[in-house]
């Protein structure tokens, strides 16, 4: 590289920074519905190299090269060319910035991506209601008004997108399942995503809540109840216990969170 100039080179850095950003706007175009977590590291990675790259080769050109020996400039003039110089730099490290930026933005996985990372390409999903879909978070509640919580529905549309879903409650009368139906219909929940009204269930206890689970078999079941995610550790690979309060870990397949939305990190 002795035979550049500081200039020359910083243009080349620039062309080849322009290049590579041309490229990886098309290469994410088309491809970045099928990185998976390991792949967004990769090219994490090398745009991270890259802006080191353009740092260690930008600072040491003044040192490394043996300037031949000239009569000292004037003041004026010299202060004018180290401006000068101060602000090409500022100017290209503005840029290099702006390519960095520009490739985390196209590599930044969207809901649907973080959804089927989370869940392990887990392809059947048992989801409890109370507390979870639904703002009420008990049976009697149910029998006064069921709420769909709008934060929620953009998981629950992901969710069905790849999954087979199902709903599931204890109620104690016919007018909570109405009611609970309604809301689901209402939000939009039958008409935006996969799910049907077949799949929401109904039982009168607990344990049949339990009983549905292990009949269905999913890969995934999300509920708040404490016992009943312990009496299906067991029996299911992976559960996520909704508690507003961190709990202690119970087994190591299953994991906790606030809430689902903040579990697909959405909050």
């Amino acid at each position: 590289m002795a035979g550049y100039s500081k200039e020359e080179l910083v243009q080349l850095i620039k062309r080849f920074g322009d290049y590579l950003t041309v490229k990886m706007s098309d290469f994410f175009s088309t491809s970045l519905n099928d990185l998976d977590s390991q792949s967004v590291g990769l090219l994490a990675g090398l745009a991270v190299a890259i802006l080191f790259t353009w740092r260690l080769l930008r600072s040491p050109i003044g040192t490394r090269r043996t300037q031949p020996k000239r009569q000292a400039p004037s003041p004026s003039i010299s202060g004018v060319s180290a401006h000068s110089s101060a602000n090409l730099i500022s100017l290209e490290d503005s840029r290099a910035q702006n390519v960095i930026d520009e490739f985390f933005q196209a590599v930044k996985p969207t809901l649907g991506q973080i959804v089927r990372q989370k869940l392990s390409e887990g392809r059947k999903v048992t989801c409890q209601l109370l507390g979870v879909v639904l703002e009420e978070n008990s049976p009697e509640e149910l029998q006064k008004q069921a709420t769909v919580r709008p934060s929620v529905l953009e998981v629950l549309l992901e969710i069905t997108k790849f999954c087979d879903l199902y709903l599931m409650e204890t109620v104690l009368d016919d007018e909570s399942e109405k009611k609970v139906l309604l809301a689901l219909e209402d939000a939009g929940v039958f008409t935006s995503s996969g799910l049907v009204k077949d799949k929401v269930l109904f039982c009168s206890t607990q344990n049949g809540r339990t009983s549905f689970v292990r009949q269905l078999e999913p890969d995934w079941h999300i509920d708040s109840n404490p016992a009943i995610v312990s009496q299906l550790a067991r029996f299911i690979k992976y559960q996520l216990h909704i508690s507003p309060s961190k709990p202690e870990r119970t087994a190591a397949n299953v994991f906790s969170s606030p809430s689902l939305e903040q579990f697909f990190g959405c909050i």
